[in-house]
Order: structure tokens, then sequence, then C-alpha cells
């Protein structure tokens, strides 16, 4: 079968376009026959170097995706020809954390695209507790964008965040696919939303989605800036995955008592802690990471009830991957940019 795979780490030379191996269906398996997915930036991770996650290659890239069931069991609550999108950490369901639920926390997890070979091929083989039915009201990219982006702003929003109506939440870094979605997630909560960015471009489309502010960071103070907006309160909640270079920023952001939930450290892992206005403030520091089967559960029936559609910034075929990824390590995106698997 055709797949997107890495023979190696480096740049795009070590990815490929080519035959892969037919995945093997086995007894409570779904075989899926795929159609879309989104980049990831730990797409670019595991092209890049992989470091840490145990993996063998040639591998076959992708962490998410969208596609139609090819077979399936009897019993497995599916047919041939649903609609269906993946959720990619595959868990043990013995541990104290599969058995409280939160799957995602799982002593012996592994994740497709990471751990085992990926979505960005022709066809994926699951457990069929990893398959869900897709919403009708979406395209392939853009249901293949919600389980991985969206779930991960689910979980920091909704789970680790505890945002209510009402609140305001500032987000880092506008126009990456977990920023968009927590926009619009939040938006839908009736939250107010705070955006930063370092593209004008970038804020106005955020602002003509409900985002109450845009600060652009070359020219504006971000710390001032929420502070006049909230009348020197701060911030309840703030997102995001950039790391070093914004940490500083966003603890200042913060209301006393208000919580700031990281997924990632684009910038550097290893900011200054800040203990004293931790401890005097009672703030607290919440790490996030994509989301279990509930909450996807819980996100695809949310997402339904306010219509949230994924934004597709582009869409690509498998064959101009390279520039795909391209376009996504060069932040030019706003939203998700997306891989069509059908060509």
């Amino acid at each position: 079968m055709k797949a997107i795979y890495i023979d190696g780490h480096g740049g795009n030379e070590v990815v490929h376009v080519g035959e892969r191996p037919h995945p093997q269906r086995h007894a409570g398996d779904v075989l899926i026959r795929m159609q879309a997915s989104t980049l990831n930036q730990v797409d670019l991770y595991m092209r890049n170097s992989g470091a840490g996650i145990t993996h063998q290659l040639p591998q076959t890239m992708g962490i998410e995706g969208f596609g139609h069931v090819a077979e399936c069991d009897a019993d497995s609550g599916f047919k041939v020809g649903d609609a269906v999108v993946i959720h990619p950490s595959i868990s043990c369901g013995q541990c104290e954390f599969c058995l409280r639920g939160d799957d995602v926390l799982c002593t012996r997890v592994s994740f497709v695209g990471e751990h085992r070979d990926g979505a960005w091929s022709d066809y994926l083989a699951l457990p069929a507790r990893n398959v869900l039915h897709a919403p009708s009201y979406l395209s392939a990219s853009e249901a293949a964008a919600l389980a991985v982006t969206h779930l991960t702003a689910w979980r920091m929003l909704v789970t680790q965040g505890q945002v209510k109506a009402g609140q305001t939440v500032l987000i880092f870094g506008i126009g990456g696919g977990v920023s968009v979605a927590a926009l619009q997630i939040a938006k839908a909560m009736g939250a107010r939303a705070i955006v930063t960015s370092r593209h004008a471009h970038k804020l106005e489309r955020a602002l003509q989605m409900g985002a109450e502010l845009g600060i652009h960071t070359p020219h504006d103070d971000v710390v001032k800036s929420v502070m006049a907006f909230t009348n020197k309160r701060g911030v309840d909640v703030v997102i995001e995955n950039v790391g070093e270079a914004v940490w500083g920023d966003a603890m200042k952001s913060l209301v006393r008592g208000g919580r700031l939930v990281t997924c990632g450290a684009t910038s550097g892992d290893q900011p200054p802690a800040d203990l004293r206005r931790i401890f005097i403030r009672q703030l607290q520091i919440i790490g996030s990471t994509l989301g279990n089967r509930q909450e996807l559960q819980d996100l695809l029936a949310f997402c339904e009830q306010h219509q949230i559609r994924p934004v597709i910034d582009r869409v690509f075929p498998m064959g101009d991957v390279h520039a795909a990824l391209d376009m996504l390590a060069n932040a030019e995106q706003f939203g998700k940019v997306a891989l069509d698997l059908s060509r």
C-alpha cells in the first residue's frame, strides 16, 4: 500500500512516499481506508530526531486521521463504510490510569505515528476502542483535525483549565492548530479570549473569529495589554505551548489563583520557575497532552452541538508532503495543514 514514511532522521530527505506493508487486522480491530489527516508538531519531531520515543525505522508517519471502515468484527459497533476518526492513544486497559478512565496517562501507552506506524497511509488497523464515528457535517480534513488538535485544546480548557462561561482566557501563539482550536472552543463555551501573535494578519483572523483582544507581540507589551483589558485583574486561564519565550508574560498575566495550562515548549523547556510568584499568588501550573477517549467523545458531541469546524489552511496531496511539512515548520499556517490521503 502507499504510505508516507521516514527511513531516518533529519530533514525532508528522510521522508518518502512509497510502498509499505499492508496492516493486518486482528480480532477486535477495525481496518480503516484512510482519507485525510492533518499535520502536527510531533510529525516534525519524529522526522527530525524522535529522541526519547521508542520506534523502529522505517515508520509510517501521522498521528491523526479520518477514513471509512473497510473491515470490522460484527460486534464492533461499526459497519463497512462508516465514516470514522481515530484516537491515536493506544492504552493497555490494565494500569491504574486506564482503570480510572484516563487512558492518555497509561504507563504502557503507544501513540500512532510515534511508537508504531501512523495514519499517513492507504490503510490503518486499530483496536475498535480507538475508533469513533465522525461528525457527518464536517469535511474529511476537518474531521481528521479533531482527535489531536481539538482534543488537546479541549483537555487544556475543560479538564485542566476548568474554564467557565464569562471567564477570560489568554491564548499564546494564535495561528497554530491548538491555539486556533482553543479559541473556537473557548468562544463556544462563553469565555472571553485574548490572543497573541507575531503576525498582524493572524490576529486579524482571530478577531474575526471572536477574540476580544489581539496582542501584536513585536510591538505590544503582553502583560500591560492584558492588565489594561482586564482592569488590572489578570486572566483566569493561560493556554500556551510556546514555553520559555512567553513563560514570564504568561505567569504575570494570571489573576490570583489562576491556572497556566501548557502542552508544549517549542521555544525551550527550561523557563525560570518564579516560585515566589507561584506560591504568593497561589497560581496553578498544569501540564496537558492530548486527551482520553471519554474527552474525545465529549468533544465530538460539543462540536456537533455548536457546529464547530476546524480551520484548515491548506490541503496537500500525499506527493507534496515535503511542502506541507515546510509550511508547518515555518509556522506559515493559520489553523491546520492537511493531507489528502486519497490522492
